[in-house]
């Protein structure tokens, strides 16, 4: 197969100068997505001079080949020609797949002037892959969200059906993708279904089962397991001492209103640090689990905490 400058639909055999490429219409899949063997691999690498390219090494008998290839092919034609996408099947071309240092595959390189820019390995997510795609080029204007994306989204609406479907759809892609079981715990969490999310997180693999996302979840269902009903509430009507203080504020953390239920905590600290046995520094840390370290809530009340405690 030859190759064609997405561009303009040209067969390409050497560089040509591109300074001042004419409108065009939106290029084929034809023109973004190619072969690749022995008969185009140095027209490839030449054409790599003027647009880059991403090569992915895959094989037939390789299933996370196929959880990824469709991913690329998604993206590539979203990019509209930012590069093109050649595919190399490695058991065809096993020298070529030498030369280029293929121990294992999906391999996915990104070459550009001829040479090699970065590459990765394994069926990333398509969160990951756009990511990965980010540090090189700009993201299209129009670009849909990711399903990770649409998910989260619909989630911090509340919407936790959707989030779970859309989870669910994306485990049956990516099976051994755990971040995607952890996130669909956490909907069902949002749903009220804290049952089936611990039955998910039980059957995970133990570094993930016992890592920072899965514990998160943990420590929601427990807020929620844990928090004052309405009837509780009422009758801590009118108290301002430290147990009214400390159930109000897991009230709201269980409700999901974290920033109101960390100040609450943060004040029971302030008033009555030795409240049972320190429950509120305890706590603290478990909504810090909850939310993950990266969360600007928990980056900001674990600077208050730090002040508050030296």
């Amino acid at each position: 197969m030859s190759i064609v400058d997405p561009r303009s639909g040209a067969p390409l055999t050497a560089p040509q100068d591109t300074s001042a490429p004419s409108p065009q219409a939106a290029p084929s899949d034809e023109q973004l997505i190619i072969d690749v063997d022995r008969n185009n691999i140095q027209q490839l690498l030449e054409f790599s001079m003027q647009v880059p390219v991403l090569l992915d090494c895959w094989a037939p008998w390789c299933q996370p080949c196929k959880v990824l290839m469709p991913i690329l092919e998604k993206l590539t034609r979203e990019y509209r020609g930012t590069f093109i996408l050649a595919k190399l099947n490695i058991e065809e071309n096993q020298e070529i797949a030498a030369q280029l240092g293929v121990r294992s595959v999906p391999d996915v390189k990104l070459i550009s002037q001829g040479g090699l820019v970065d590459h990765f390995q394994g069926a990333l997510p398509e969160k990951e892959v756009r990511e990965w795609l980010a540090r090189y080029f700009p993201a299209p204007e129009d670009a849909p969200a990711s399903p990770e994306e649409q998910a989260a989204e619909a989630l911090a609406q509340g919407d936790a059906a959707t989030a779970r479907a859309i989870y669910e759809q994306l485990m049956q892609q990516n099976p051994e993708h755990y971040p995607y079981q952890v996130e669909l715990a956490r909907a069902l969490v949002v749903e009220g279904r804290g049952e089936e999310a611990l039955a998910l997180l039980d059957n995970l693999p133990p570094e993930e089962r016992d890592a920072a996302p899965a514990r998160g979840v943990r420590a929601s269902i427990e807020f929620r397991e844990g928090a004052p009903s309405d009837e509780e509430l009422a009758a801590l009507a009118g108290r301002d001492d430290s147990e009214a203080r400390f159930k109000r504020a897991m009230r709201q953390i269980a409700d999901g209103d974290y920033e109101s239920g960390l100040e609450g905590l943060l004040e029971v600290m302030r008033k009555d640090r030795a409240y049972d046995d320190d429950a509120a520094r305890k706590t603290l840390l478990r909504v810090f689990d909850a939310l993950g370290a990266e969360h600007p809530l928990t980056v900001t009340y674990r600077r208050k905490l730090f002040t508050l405690l030296y």
